[in-house]
């Protein structure tokens, strides 16, 4: 018998399909076993999502704007920056960086006992300064509230702050255990 040759375009032809077959055969999917429950694959759950609760109080001022006094999502409670200003009038206190630094952090207490923490559970704090130059005087009276083991803290020079403050402070805390 002899051996019958074909054209170099068939033969190239020809190794397309098998390896066009062969890679069709690898990414199909496995047959299904319809007989046990525990062959099949099932489909993650997603994940539960951690409850989140918007905190108000009358202790503190009321936010300026569509924002929350603070938020607890999970164990921790997300403080919004607060100014100097009096919960009463909401107007600022009378006198210079001490004393509206003093009532911020009375705001921020009060914000953080609304959530179900307190300033001994602050892990971490962001100050804004309207002047950089106040950052002694305003650690003096930071220091007051803050005595053992204070937060980790960032403190910044702003350009502006809400109605002409001297200073705002945000605040990141943990619940306190029940």
């Amino acid at each position: 018998m002899s051996r019958k040759t074909f054209p170099p375009a068939a033969k190239t032809l020809s190794l397309l399909c098998a390896l066009a077959c062969l890679s069709a055969t690898a990414h199909a999917s496995p047959p299904r076993n319809t007989k046990s429950a525990g062959a099949r694959q099932r489909k993650a759950a997603p994940a539960p999502r951690a409850p989140r609760r918007a905190v108000r109080t009358d202790r503190a001022p009321r936010a300026i704007g569509p924002y929350s006094q603070a938020i607890v999502a999970g164990e921790l409670v997300f403080c919004a920056g607060q100014i100097g200003a009096d919960p009463a009038t909401g107007d600022l206190v009378a006198g210079g960086i001490r004393e509206q630094a003093e009532q911020v952090l009375k705001n921020l207490a009060a914000v953080l006992e609304a959530a179900g923490s307190d300033t001994d559970h602050v892990v971490k704090t962001t100050v804004f300064l309207a002047d950089i130059n106040d950052f002694a005087a305003m650690n003096e009276v930071y220091a007051r509230h803050f005595k053992t083991d204070p937060p980790a803290r960032s403190t910044i020079q702003a350009a502006r702050l809400p109605r002409g403050a001297l200073i705002e402070i945000e605040a990141i805390a943990v619940l306190k255990k029940r």
